[in-house]
């Protein structure tokens, strides 16, 4: 099942790269404003915060669940790790937003 997803993944990333950059090229000379390296930076945005989110998902998951796991193990212990939780999920949340508003500084350069 693995393998079939990143055969889906890597026949993706192909077919956005064969596609031909010279019809890029012909839209911007016909007056459509955007240079011919505009289609990279669109895809760079959506594979940057693409990444971002799902790496970002990962963490929380990873964090959420060890921290359910201690609790499980000592139930005493919730408001001693309730507080660290929250801050490490702001810390793990605020690497999307940084991706966002990088996305947004690129968006700008098309």
């Amino acid at each position: 099942m693995l393998r079939r997803s990143w055969m889906l993944v890597v026949l993706a990333i192909g077919m956005l790269l064969a596609s031909p950059v010279g019809a890029l090229a012909q839209q911007s000379a016909a007056g459509g404003g955007h240079g011919p390296g505009a289609g990279l930076i669109g895809l760079g945005i959506g594979l940057g915060l693409g990444l971002a989110a799902f790496g970002c998902g990962l963490g929380q998951g990873r964090l959420a669940a060890a921290a359910m796991e201690s609790i499980g193990r000592n139930p005493n212990s919730t408001n001693q790790l309730f507080v660290p939780m929250i801050i490490g999920l702001a810390f793990v949340e605020s690497l999307t937003l940084y991706s966002l508003v990088m996305s947004f500084f690129l968006l700008g350069k098309m």
